[in-house]
C-alpha cells in the first residue's frame, strides 16, 4: 500500500473563470510547482451530482430501472442509471429523490447511501453521491425540456452481467451496479 503524497510546495497563484455554465463552470487555474515552474490547468467546477440505483422488486424478482438518455457529448443515447446535478444548497438525498421521479417516473419508499466518489478528478471537482432506491411506486416522469429519456427495466442478474461484461459504458452505472451486487443488494 502506498503512502499519501505530500503536495506541499504546489500552490495556486491565480484562478480565472472562463465561462459560467448552467450546471458547471470552466476555470483556468495557475499553479506554481516546486522549483518555481508555473502551469495553467483547465478545470471544470461542478456542484456535485446524485446517482440513483433504482431497484424494482416484484414477483418476477429484482429489476434495475435504467434510463436511455441522449448524451450530446457522445452524440447518441446511452443506457445508464438516473443521475442529476445538485441544485445550490440541495442535499444529495433530496436530489436523488427528485431525479428518480423526474427521469424514471418512480418514487422510492427508501433511499439509502451506497458510495461517494470523484468521477474525473483529473479535470473536475465533481463529487457523485450514489444511492440505492427501493420500494418503488410508479408516479410518472417529469422530464426537463432538454431531456429525452426512455425507461428500461432489466433483470438484476442481467444488469450485473452487463456491468461486468462491458455492455455498459457509463462509469457511474458500472460502479453502482457492481458494488450493490457485491454488497448483496442485487
Amino acid at each position: 500500500m502506498s503512502t499519501p503524497r505530500d503536495d506541499e510546495g504546489i500552490r495556486e497563484i491565480g484562478r480565472t473563470t472562463v465561462r459560467h455554465g448552467r450546471k458547471f463552470d470552466f476555470e483556468l487555474v495557475k499553479v506554481q510547482m516546486p522549483g518555481g515552474r508555473t502551469l495553467e490547468v483547465d478545470l471544470v467546477r461542478h456542484g456535485g451530482a446524485a446517482v440513483i440505483l433504482p431497484v424494482l422488486e416484484s414477483a418476477g424478482g429484482k429489476h434495475v430501472v435504467f434510463v436511455r438518455n441522449h448524451r450530446y457529448s457522445i452524440g447518441r443515447p446511452l443506457l445508464e442509471i438516473p443521475a442529476g446535478t445538485l441544485e445550490k444548497g440541495e442535499e444529495p438525498i433530496v436530489c436523488a429523490g427528485r431525479e428518480l421521479i423526474e427521469e424514471t417516473g418512480y418514487r422510492a419508499a427508501k433511499v439509502q447511501p451506497l458510495v461517494e466518489f470523484l468521477p474525473s478528478p483529473g479535470m473536475s471537482d465533481e463529487r457523485m453521491y450514489t444511492f440505492i432506491a427501493t420500494g418503488l411506486t410508479h408516479v410518472g416522469q417529469d422530464l426537463e425540456e432538454d431531456e429525452s429519456i426512455e425507461v428500461e427495466l432489466v433483470p438484476a442478474p442481467d444488469a450485473v452481467a452487463m456491468a461486468a461484461g462491458g455492455a455498459l459504458e457509463d462509469g457511474k452505472s458500472i460502479l453502482a451496479i457492481l458494488l450493490a451486487a457485491r454488497l448483496g443488494h442485487l
